[in-house]
């Protein structure tokens, strides 16, 4: 862990995405206590300037609600779909990658086969006619954004497995008479961690792009504030209060890219090569 750390930390860039990270998150945690009313409530005079009124440091939007409060509490939808559909559609490619580099054959064509089905449809278009189809709600966002992000980690893990199933630790624990279940938990999946845990964060990246372009669209749950909802909402007075849509725009702006250099730093410190070329 200490090397780990050590190569981590060389990469400024993911240093400073951490960083940003952590403060949407403890933002997300202490939105309540931040701002104990209601976000969709209206709280002040509509169209409030930012920085004109201290206790609401980013002004008012065309009903009075807090623009501040929205972007707390929205970075609460943003990092849950994020990371849940993330965890769901990784979940979902490793189980299916698995079955199919491992056994090979029909198993692996039909599983392709389908991995190549959902690859085929246009990500965001899917994920709109799904959340239709269930209504829109957090969980039905959550599950349409995964089912829409497994096929890359499926391939992937099936490049993996089909790379590490024929070496000789493998083909050990087959002779010793271990099942293939345990072979794939305990044998050949650990040493695919690395690879897996780079995409998924990137994916959670990808993810709070597809959820804010959902809720711009009208298909966000209508209970939650979020940060593509507030921009849908802005959008018609763009000339007026062009800080509407500007404020929830940079957050996802700086949230997406602090992922993506998480997603880098990751990569740098968990890439063998890269680890026995600083080795050298």
């Amino acid at each position: 862990m200490k090397s780990f750390s050590r190569r981590y930390m060389r990469n400024k860039g993911a240093v400073v995405g951490i960083a940003i990270v952590v403060l949407v998150m403890l933002v997300a945690l202490l939105a309540g206590a931040l701002f104990p009313s209601n976000p969709w409530n209206a709280v002040a005079e509509p169209l409030l300037d930012p920085f004109t009124d201290p206790a609401y440091p980013l002004g008012t939007d065309m009903l009075g609600r807090d623009i501040a409060a929205g972007l707390a509490y929205g970075a609460r939808v943003s990092l849950l779909v994020g990371v849940v559909s993330t965890l769901v559609a990784t979940l979902i490619g490793i189980s299916i990658g698995a079955l199919a580099g491992y056994y090979g054959g029909r198993v692996d064509d039909l599983l392709m086969r389908l991995t190549e089905f959902f690859q085929t449809i246009p990500t965001l278009a899917m994920a709109v006619v799904l959340v239709a189809i269930f209504q829109p709600s957090i969980t039905s966002i959550v599950g349409a954004i995964a089912l829409v992000s497994w096929p890359p980690v499926a391939r992937l893990v099936r490049g993996e497995f089909l790379s590490l199933r024929s070496r000789e630790f493998v083909q050990a624990a087959v002779v010793i008479g271990l099942r293939p279940s345990r072979i794939i938990f305990t044998q050949i999946l650990p040493n695919t961690m690395s690879p897996i845990i780079v995409t998924a964060s990137l994916m959670i990246a990808t993810a709070i792009l597809t959820e804010s372009a959902l809720s711009f669209l009208g298909l966000g749950d209508r209970n939650m504030m979020s940060w593509g909802f507030m921009i849908g909402a802005a959008r018609t007075m763009l000339r007026e209060s062009w800080w509407m849509s500007f404020m929830p725009g940079v957050a996802i702006l700086l949230t997406v890219l602090a992922v993506n250099l998480i997603g880098e730093g990751l990569n740098d410190a968990l890439n063998p090569h890269l680890r026995s070329r600083g080795g050298l």
